[in-house]
Protein backbone atom coordinates (compact mmCIF):
# COMPACT_ATOMS: atom_id res chain seq x y z
CA UNK A 1 0.00 0.00 0.00
CA UNK A 2 2.76 2.37 0.74
CA UNK A 3 4.15 1.92 -2.76
CA UNK A 4 0.71 2.51 -4.27
CA UNK A 5 0.15 5.75 -2.31
CA UNK A 6 3.55 7.09 -3.30
CA UNK A 7 2.82 6.32 -6.99
CA UNK A 8 -0.53 8.15 -6.80
CA UNK A 9 1.06 11.23 -5.20
CA UNK A 10 3.77 11.39 -7.90
CA UNK A 11 1.13 11.12 -10.65
CA UNK A 12 -0.91 13.98 -9.14
CA UNK A 13 2.17 16.22 -8.92
CA UNK A 14 3.06 15.51 -12.55
CA UNK A 15 -0.39 16.54 -13.79
CA UNK A 16 -0.58 19.81 -11.81
CA UNK A 17 -0.30 23.01 -14.03
CA UNK A 18 2.08 25.97 -13.65
CA UNK A 19 -0.81 28.35 -12.91
CA UNK A 20 -1.88 27.66 -9.35
CA UNK A 21 -3.44 30.99 -8.27
CA UNK A 22 -5.80 33.56 -9.88
CA UNK A 23 -3.04 36.18 -9.73
CA UNK A 24 -0.77 34.04 -11.88
CA UNK A 25 -3.62 33.54 -14.35
CA UNK A 26 -4.18 37.32 -14.71
CA UNK A 27 -0.47 37.98 -15.25
CA UNK A 28 -0.31 35.25 -17.87
CA UNK A 29 -3.27 36.67 -19.80
CA UNK A 30 -1.81 40.21 -19.76
CA UNK A 31 1.58 39.03 -20.98
CA UNK A 32 -0.11 37.04 -23.73
CA UNK A 33 -1.33 40.36 -25.17
CA UNK A 34 1.68 42.61 -24.43
CA UNK A 35 4.53 40.38 -25.58
CA UNK A 36 3.23 39.92 -29.17
CA UNK A 37 2.64 43.68 -29.50
CA UNK A 38 6.21 44.44 -28.39
CA UNK A 39 7.58 41.88 -30.83
CA UNK A 40 5.56 43.41 -33.70
CA UNK A 41 6.78 46.96 -32.87
CA UNK A 42 10.40 45.78 -32.80
CA UNK A 43 9.99 44.11 -36.19
CA UNK A 44 8.44 47.28 -37.67
CA UNK A 45 11.32 49.42 -36.39
CA UNK A 46 13.84 46.92 -37.76
CA UNK A 47 12.27 47.02 -41.21
CA UNK A 48 11.87 50.81 -41.32
CA UNK A 49 15.42 51.44 -40.03
CA UNK A 50 16.89 50.25 -43.32
CA UNK A 51 15.11 53.12 -45.13
CA UNK A 52 16.32 55.86 -42.75
CA UNK A 53 19.34 57.43 -44.41
CA UNK A 54 21.15 60.11 -42.46
CA UNK A 55 18.79 59.80 -39.50
CA UNK A 56 18.61 62.99 -37.48
CA UNK A 57 19.61 65.28 -40.36
CA UNK A 58 18.35 66.44 -43.73
CA UNK A 59 21.64 65.77 -45.51
CA UNK A 60 20.11 63.18 -47.85
CA UNK A 61 16.97 65.08 -48.85
CA UNK A 62 16.54 66.05 -52.50
CA UNK A 63 16.81 69.74 -51.66
CA UNK A 64 20.08 69.30 -49.72
CA UNK A 65 21.63 67.19 -52.48
CA UNK A 66 20.59 69.72 -55.12
CA UNK A 67 22.18 72.56 -53.10
CA UNK A 68 25.46 70.65 -52.82
CA UNK A 69 25.79 69.85 -56.50
CA UNK A 70 24.52 73.13 -57.93
CA UNK A 71 27.10 75.43 -59.58
CA UNK A 72 28.77 77.93 -57.26
CA UNK A 73 28.33 80.80 -59.68
CA UNK A 74 25.55 81.61 -62.07
CA UNK A 75 24.42 84.36 -64.39
CA UNK A 76 21.23 85.94 -65.50
CA UNK A 77 20.66 88.07 -68.57
CA UNK A 78 19.14 91.39 -67.55
CA UNK A 79 17.94 94.21 -69.77
CA UNK A 80 19.87 97.33 -68.71
CA UNK A 81 17.01 99.51 -69.96
CA UNK A 82 14.35 97.55 -68.09
CA UNK A 83 12.70 99.26 -65.10
CA UNK A 84 14.16 98.43 -61.70
CA UNK A 85 12.34 95.67 -59.84
CA UNK A 86 12.08 96.61 -56.16
CA UNK A 87 12.07 94.03 -53.37
CA UNK A 88 8.92 93.63 -51.35
CA UNK A 89 8.91 94.43 -47.64
CA UNK A 90 8.90 90.74 -46.77
CA UNK A 91 11.87 90.06 -49.08
CA UNK A 92 13.88 92.87 -47.50
CA UNK A 93 13.04 91.57 -44.03
CA UNK A 94 14.04 87.99 -44.88
CA UNK A 95 17.31 89.01 -46.53
CA UNK A 96 18.44 91.79 -44.17
CA UNK A 97 16.30 92.48 -41.10
CA UNK A 98 15.70 88.89 -39.95
CA UNK A 99 19.24 88.55 -38.55
CA UNK A 100 18.34 90.84 -35.63
CA UNK A 101 14.55 91.19 -35.56
CA UNK A 102 13.81 87.44 -35.51
CA UNK A 103 15.99 86.58 -32.50
CA UNK A 104 15.94 90.00 -30.80
CA UNK A 105 19.70 90.57 -31.17
CA UNK A 106 21.04 93.55 -29.17
CA UNK A 107 17.57 94.33 -27.88
CA UNK A 108 16.02 94.63 -31.35
CA UNK A 109 12.21 94.23 -31.09
CA UNK A 110 11.12 90.87 -32.51
CA UNK A 111 8.77 90.63 -35.45
CA UNK A 112 5.21 90.20 -34.20
CA UNK A 113 5.92 91.43 -30.66
CA UNK A 114 3.16 94.05 -30.41
CA UNK A 115 4.21 95.25 -26.96
CA UNK A 116 7.81 95.88 -28.06
CA UNK A 117 6.79 97.64 -31.29
CA UNK A 118 4.01 99.76 -29.79
CA UNK A 119 6.28 102.74 -28.84
CA UNK A 120 7.84 102.80 -32.32
CA UNK A 121 4.49 102.57 -34.10
CA UNK A 122 3.18 105.37 -31.85
CA UNK A 123 6.14 107.56 -32.91
CA UNK A 124 4.80 107.38 -36.46
CA UNK A 125 5.69 106.13 -39.89
CA UNK A 126 8.06 108.99 -40.75
CA UNK A 127 10.12 108.51 -37.59
CA UNK A 128 10.39 104.76 -38.12
CA UNK A 129 11.56 105.23 -41.71
CA UNK A 130 14.08 107.85 -40.61
CA UNK A 131 15.60 105.47 -38.04
CA UNK A 132 15.64 102.58 -40.51
CA UNK A 133 17.42 104.60 -43.21
CA UNK A 134 19.94 106.48 -41.05
CA UNK A 135 20.35 103.94 -38.25
CA UNK A 136 20.21 104.38 -34.50
CA UNK A 137 22.13 102.80 -31.62
CA UNK A 138 23.26 99.29 -32.54
CA UNK A 139 21.23 99.34 -35.76
CA UNK A 140 23.33 100.37 -38.80
CA UNK A 141 21.87 102.51 -41.62
CA UNK A 142 19.52 100.47 -43.81
CA UNK A 143 20.15 97.48 -41.58
CA UNK A 144 23.73 97.38 -42.84
CA UNK A 145 22.69 96.82 -46.48
CA UNK A 146 23.61 99.96 -48.45
CA UNK A 147 22.35 98.40 -51.70
CA UNK A 148 18.75 98.87 -50.56
CA UNK A 149 16.90 101.87 -51.89
CA UNK A 150 14.96 104.17 -49.57
CA UNK A 151 11.73 102.85 -51.08
CA UNK A 152 12.69 99.24 -50.26
CA UNK A 153 13.50 100.27 -46.68
CA UNK A 154 10.11 101.98 -46.44
CA UNK A 155 8.45 98.78 -47.62
CA UNK A 156 10.31 96.78 -44.98
CA UNK A 157 9.23 99.22 -42.26
CA UNK A 158 5.58 98.90 -43.29
CA UNK A 159 5.83 95.10 -43.42
CA UNK A 160 7.42 94.80 -39.96
CA UNK A 161 5.08 97.37 -38.39
CA UNK A 162 1.92 95.81 -39.83
CA UNK A 163 3.05 92.36 -38.68
CA UNK A 164 3.48 93.78 -35.18
CA UNK A 165 0.24 95.64 -34.60
CA UNK A 166 0.54 98.60 -37.01
CA UNK A 167 -1.73 99.56 -39.89
CA UNK A 168 0.46 101.63 -42.23
CA UNK A 169 -0.33 101.95 -45.92
CA UNK A 170 2.01 100.44 -48.50
CA UNK A 171 4.24 103.22 -49.94
CA UNK A 172 3.78 104.05 -53.60
CA UNK A 173 6.47 102.79 -55.97
CA UNK A 174 8.55 105.60 -57.53
CA UNK A 175 8.17 106.14 -61.26
CA UNK A 176 10.85 104.93 -63.66
CA UNK A 177 11.34 108.46 -65.07
CA UNK A 178 12.70 109.70 -61.77
CA UNK A 179 15.36 107.00 -61.71
CA UNK A 180 16.33 107.67 -65.32
CA UNK A 181 16.61 111.44 -64.80
CA UNK A 182 18.90 110.92 -61.81
CA UNK A 183 21.20 108.66 -63.82
CA UNK A 184 21.58 111.01 -66.80
CA UNK A 185 23.58 113.78 -65.01
CA UNK A 186 25.99 111.17 -63.68
CA UNK A 187 26.55 109.78 -67.18
CA UNK A 188 27.02 113.27 -68.62
CA UNK A 189 29.66 114.13 -66.00
CA UNK A 190 31.49 110.87 -66.59
CA UNK A 191 31.82 111.39 -70.35
CA UNK A 192 34.07 114.53 -70.27
CA UNK A 193 36.16 113.01 -67.49
CA UNK A 194 36.89 109.99 -69.64
CA UNK A 195 37.65 112.04 -72.76
CA UNK A 196 40.06 114.60 -71.27
CA UNK A 197 43.10 112.38 -70.52
CA UNK A 198 42.98 110.78 -73.96
CA UNK A 199 45.05 113.46 -75.80
CA UNK A 200 47.97 113.97 -73.39
CA UNK A 201 48.36 110.25 -72.85
CA UNK A 202 50.30 109.89 -76.12
CA UNK A 203 52.92 112.55 -75.34
CA UNK A 204 54.86 110.71 -72.59
CA UNK A 205 55.04 107.64 -74.79
CA UNK A 206 56.70 109.55 -77.61
CA UNK A 207 59.15 111.40 -75.36
CA UNK A 208 60.40 108.32 -73.48
CA UNK A 209 63.99 107.42 -74.58
CA UNK A 210 64.50 104.00 -76.10
CA UNK A 211 67.31 103.22 -73.66
CA UNK A 212 64.93 103.33 -70.69
CA UNK A 213 62.69 100.54 -72.01
CA UNK A 214 64.69 97.58 -70.55
CA UNK A 215 64.87 99.30 -67.14
CA UNK A 216 61.10 99.81 -67.01
CA UNK A 217 60.39 96.23 -68.08
CA UNK A 218 62.35 94.66 -65.23
CA UNK A 219 60.26 95.83 -62.27
CA UNK A 220 57.03 95.12 -64.16
CA UNK A 221 57.39 91.41 -63.39
CA UNK A 222 57.30 92.00 -59.61
CA UNK A 223 53.77 93.49 -59.44
CA UNK A 224 52.56 90.70 -61.70
CA UNK A 225 53.99 88.04 -59.38
CA UNK A 226 52.44 89.80 -56.37
CA UNK A 227 49.05 89.90 -58.09
CA UNK A 228 49.09 86.14 -58.73
CA UNK A 229 49.37 85.27 -55.02
CA UNK A 230 46.19 87.09 -53.89
CA UNK A 231 44.39 85.61 -56.90
CA UNK A 232 45.27 82.08 -55.78
CA UNK A 233 44.14 82.84 -52.20
CA UNK A 234 40.85 84.29 -53.43
CA UNK A 235 40.23 81.17 -55.53
CA UNK A 236 40.53 79.00 -52.39
CA UNK A 237 37.65 80.85 -50.70
CA UNK A 238 34.20 79.51 -51.58
CA UNK A 239 32.20 82.34 -53.23
CA UNK A 240 29.12 81.05 -51.40
CA UNK A 241 30.68 82.27 -48.15
CA UNK A 242 30.99 85.85 -49.37
CA UNK A 243 27.45 85.70 -50.74
CA UNK A 244 26.04 84.53 -47.39
CA UNK A 245 28.04 87.15 -45.49
CA UNK A 246 26.78 89.99 -47.69
CA UNK A 247 23.17 88.81 -47.43
CA UNK A 248 22.96 87.80 -43.75
CA UNK A 249 26.10 88.01 -41.58
CA UNK A 250 26.98 91.61 -42.46
CA UNK A 251 23.98 92.86 -40.47
CA UNK A 252 25.93 92.25 -37.24
CA UNK A 253 29.56 91.70 -38.28
CA UNK A 254 29.82 94.86 -40.39
CA UNK A 255 28.91 97.24 -37.54
CA UNK A 256 29.85 95.04 -34.56
CA UNK A 257 26.27 94.68 -33.32
CA UNK A 258 26.06 93.02 -29.87
CA UNK A 259 29.88 92.82 -29.74
CA UNK A 260 30.04 90.69 -32.88
CA UNK A 261 33.65 90.76 -34.22
CA UNK A 262 33.80 93.11 -37.19
CA UNK A 263 34.93 91.85 -40.58
CA UNK A 264 38.69 92.38 -40.91
CA UNK A 265 39.28 93.12 -37.19
CA UNK A 266 42.31 90.89 -36.54
CA UNK A 267 42.42 91.53 -32.78
CA UNK A 268 38.74 90.64 -32.31
CA UNK A 269 38.95 87.50 -34.44
CA UNK A 270 42.26 86.20 -33.01
CA UNK A 271 40.77 84.44 -29.93
CA UNK A 272 38.11 82.79 -32.08
CA UNK A 273 40.61 81.65 -34.70
CA UNK A 274 42.69 80.02 -31.96
CA UNK A 275 39.76 77.77 -31.02
CA UNK A 276 39.84 76.21 -34.48
CA UNK A 277 37.60 76.16 -37.53
CA UNK A 278 35.38 73.33 -36.23
CA UNK A 279 34.57 75.28 -33.06
CA UNK A 280 33.71 78.47 -34.97
CA UNK A 281 31.51 76.59 -37.45
CA UNK A 282 29.72 74.85 -34.56
CA UNK A 283 28.96 78.21 -32.92
CA UNK A 284 27.74 79.66 -36.23
CA UNK A 285 25.42 76.69 -36.78
CA UNK A 286 24.06 76.31 -33.25
CA UNK A 287 24.27 79.96 -32.13
CA UNK A 288 25.77 81.42 -28.97
CA UNK A 289 24.79 84.37 -26.80
CA UNK A 290 23.12 87.05 -28.90
CA UNK A 291 23.92 85.23 -32.14
CA UNK A 292 20.97 83.12 -33.36
CA UNK A 293 21.54 79.68 -34.96
CA UNK A 294 22.79 80.05 -38.55
CA UNK A 295 22.64 83.82 -38.10
CA UNK A 296 18.86 83.65 -38.33
CA UNK A 297 19.00 82.24 -41.87
CA UNK A 298 18.14 78.92 -43.53
CA UNK A 299 21.69 78.40 -44.85
CA UNK A 300 23.12 74.88 -45.09
CA UNK A 301 26.07 73.66 -43.02
CA UNK A 302 28.32 73.98 -46.08
CA UNK A 303 27.27 77.59 -46.66
CA UNK A 304 27.78 78.44 -42.98
CA UNK A 305 31.29 76.94 -43.08
CA UNK A 306 32.08 78.89 -46.25
CA UNK A 307 30.93 82.15 -44.61
CA UNK A 308 33.11 81.49 -41.55
CA UNK A 309 36.10 80.80 -43.80
CA UNK A 310 35.43 84.03 -45.67
CA UNK A 311 35.38 86.11 -42.46
CA UNK A 312 38.45 84.33 -41.05
CA UNK A 313 40.35 84.96 -44.27
CA UNK A 314 39.47 88.66 -44.07
CA UNK A 315 40.91 88.82 -40.54
CA UNK A 316 44.27 87.22 -41.38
Amino acid sequence: MNNTEEHVEETIEEHEGLIKTPKQLIVTVILAFIVPIIVILLLVNLVSASAQKGSGSDAQTEESIANRIKPVAGFQLVDANAPKVFKTGQQVFESTCTACHTAGVAGAPKLGDKAAWAPFIKAGYEEMVKVAIHGKGAMPPKGGNPSLSDFEVERAVVYIANQSGGSFEEPKEPSGDATTDEAKPAEADAAPAAAEPAAPAQAPAAEAPAAETPVAAAPAAAPQAQAEAPAEQAAAIDPAGEKLYKSVCFACHAAGVANAPKLGDKAAWAPLIETGMDSMVSIAINGKGAMPPRGGSQATDEEIKAAVQYMVHAAQ
